[in-house]
């Protein structure tokens, strides 16, 4: 980080939350005489007064202007819309978009005139391209083939999607799976275990152990120490099961899950939700479940014909449809033995045993029709076979299946088996998950996982950090549907399979142009970064994607400026553009002590959009500010 003369003293300084600043103090490409300025009070004896500087146009957005309008000015519908195609590469641009534009600018910043006026001034056209919602930097409209299978795909995936927080202690809560659902999160998972009643199911993040046999079950609660255990009989083989929480996270019902998921599953994208469940449940159980499941979803359960699929369905044919996706029970419940000396027995102790047997036997009966239903709604098969994970990756002609990895076990399999990884996924899903010690929710580099064409990374939504940011960048792609077609070298033929270790050319040149940004003032109190003067920011850039293409920018710092301009151009050498993410953080800089952070975003190289683009920056958990934004131009360069 660059040194500087200036000190600024922080000490005891008294973060505020964000809040509006007054009206008067408008946002982006305004070009307002008078904006305001803030009084700081310094050591409690007198005040320093900082003017905001006034928006001005960038000396590009004053070329581009006069270029378009040949020195006229006003811009037209018809002009813009030249602009609009030439400059953005906004090849589609039709002269009623141009007018849209211009009346929606209009309404925004001249409301007394409304929709009068037919064209723009320099102002209002900077103020249009400051807009992130008439100029973003990326795509938002579907725009992915959606009939292909499903392992086509990257899928946005939750891990313990229930959770609120850290995994050992957090409560478990609806609450998550909905906000996920709403953020466009495809694939919710859910812990089933028993529940304090002989019919209730727990979602819940648990470790158990299985004990069998009274004398065991009595030794286990002798010597163990336990927040919960409950105790549960299995009629299939008349032996106990005892299950051993082990942490702290308080329950949520099965019920209470499913019904949210009903609610939510399609209010941000029509494509199909997948539940995967990791199943701690007696037969007993496993048919309630079925029960709930069927009952709670209805006709919107996607139920495949045949007992295994031989290719997956595809996002378009399963669009407002749910799916489950676990280990299917065992075959056939085992039959309990019985001794035949006893059956043939005449004495009343016996007859009572059968009376009993008989008893047991129905419920048997309607507990095996039970799993039987709770396999049926089983579409993607989940598991492993016996012979471990390398046995696993074997890709089955006439059937299509599921497995899970940890992070861990994937970064050793793609050294020595990556080609045979990419096999795999080009059919069958593959799902990673994070590592257990990630006891607070962090998260895990999903760039390994999608190099392999792994569709489901699945990751703590609830947690934070970069990674889970570049996670938000990715299924930014493809209008946000949670369904991003992967490149097409990872679906390939299978004797034209991609490795993942292979070394290309550069393909892509990206230029980047930050030229400013705004917002702050309007979000945050005026001493959030510094109780003594205005923030010092600095911009940083990212390019997040293959070890080939990743690389670091970082501006110069801009003293005590609400509305910093940098006007700076780095340049990114791309050799797999279809998987790099463009990650922008926004930081104010401290001398003495840690630089705050100013806002993110991340944005997919394959959706960007060319030209002077507005970008809207997020908070740390990834939720967009309200008026923070920068003003960037990008422009590729396609290396022959």
């Amino acid at each position: 980080m660059e040194s500087r003369g200036k000190k600024k003293s922080k000490i005891h300084r008294k973060k505020e939350k964000p809040r509006l600043k007054p009206k008067e103090m408008t946002n982006g490409g305004g070009g307002d005489a008078n904006i305001g300025s803030y009084n700081y009070r310094m050591f409690s004896f007198f005040n320093r007064k900082f003017k905001i500087n006034e928006v001005k146009p960038p000396p590009d957005v004053n070329k581009a202007f006069s270029l378009f309008t040949d020195d006229s000015a006003h811009i037209d519908a018809d002009q813009l819309r030249r602009f609009l195609v030439v400059h953005q590469k906004d090849v589609n641009t039709r002269v009623e978009d141009a007018e849209h534009i211009i009346e929606q600018v209009v309404s925004r910043r001249h409301p007394v005139i409304g929709t009068a006026r037919n064209s723009l001034t320099l102002d209002d056209f900077f103020y249009f391209l400051f807009c992130d919602d008439l100029n973003g930097p990326i795509r938002t409209q579907v725009h992915h083939d959606m009939t292909a299978p499903l392992s086509h795909y990257y899928i946005y995936t939750g891990h313990n999607s229930y959770l609120t927080g850290n995994q050992l202690s957090s409560d478990c809560s609806e609450v998550p799976i909905i906000r996920a659902l709403q953020n466009g999160v495809r694939v919710i998972e859910l812990d089933l275990w028993p529940g304090s009643s002989r019919d209730e199911i727990y979602v819940l993040h648990g470790r158990f152990r299985q004990v069998f046999g009274l004398e065991r079950i009595t030794r286990c609660l002798d010597k163990s120490t336990v927040i919960t255990v409950i105790v549960y009989r299995n009629f299939s083989n008349s032996m106990f099961y005892v299950w051993n929480f082990r942490t702290l996270t308080s329950p949520v019902s099965l019920i209470q899950c499913l019904t949210s998921i009903k609610q939510y599953a399609f209010v941000s994208s029509p494509y199909p939700v997948i539940i995967t469940l990791e199943d701690h449940l007696t037969p007993e159980l496993q048919a309630k479940a079925a029960e709930l499941i069927a009952q709670t979803f209805g006709s919107m359960l996607h139920l495949s014909e045949t007992d295994f699929l031989t290719e997956f369905p595809s996002p378009e044919s399963l669009k407002y449809r749910i799916m489950i996706s676990t280990k299917p029970p065992k075959g056939c419940l085992e039959n309990r033995s019985k001794d035949s000396d006893e059956e043939n027995s005449p004495n009343s102790a016996n007859e009572l045993e059968r009376s009993e047997s008989d008893e047991e036997d129905e419920e048997y009966k309607s507990v095996q029709a039970g799993v039987s239903e709770y396999k049926r709604l089983i579409t993607i098969h989940a598991g492993k076979p016996k012979g471990g994970f390398m046995e696993a990756l074997n890709v089955e002609a006439d059937k299509v299946r599921r497995i899970s990895i940890s992070e861990q076990k994937l970064v050793k399999v793609a050294v020595s088996h990556g080609l045979q990884v990419v096999r795999f996924t080009k059919k069958n899903i593959l799902r990673v998950y994070p590592k257990g010690t990630r006891v607070t929710s962090s998260n895990y580099d999903p760039i390994t996982g999608w190099m392999h064409g792994a569709q489901m990374v699945a990751f703590n939504i609830q947690g934070y950090g970069k990674h889970l940011w570049i996670m938000h960048g990715m299924f930014r792609a493809n209008g946000g549907c949670g369904y991003v077609m992967k490149p097409e070298h990872l679906n390939r033929p299978s004797d034209q399979l991609f490795d993942p270790k292979t070394t290309f050319p550069v393909k892509k040149t990206l230029k980047v142009k930050i030229y400013m940004g705004d917002g702050w003032r309007l979000d945050f109190s005026h001493t959030h970064f510094d109780a003594y003067s205005p923030p010092d920011f600095y911009s940083k850039i990212y390019m997040a994607g293959v070890p080939a293409d990743e690389a670091k920018r970082k501006t110069k710092v801009i003293e005590d400026d609400w509305v910093p301009v940098w006007d700076e151009t780095f340049t990114f050498s791309l050799t797999v553009p279809d998987l790099a993410v463009l990650r922008i953080e926004t930081w104010d800089y401290n001398l003495h002590e840690k630089d705050n952070f100013g806002g993110q975003t991340c944005l997919p190289i394959p959706e960007l959009k060319t030209g002077i683009r507005s970008v809207p920056l997020h908070d740390k958990k990834g939720v967009k500010y309200r008026n923070v934004r920068l003003l960037m131009y990008f422009e590729f360069e396609e290396t022959v």
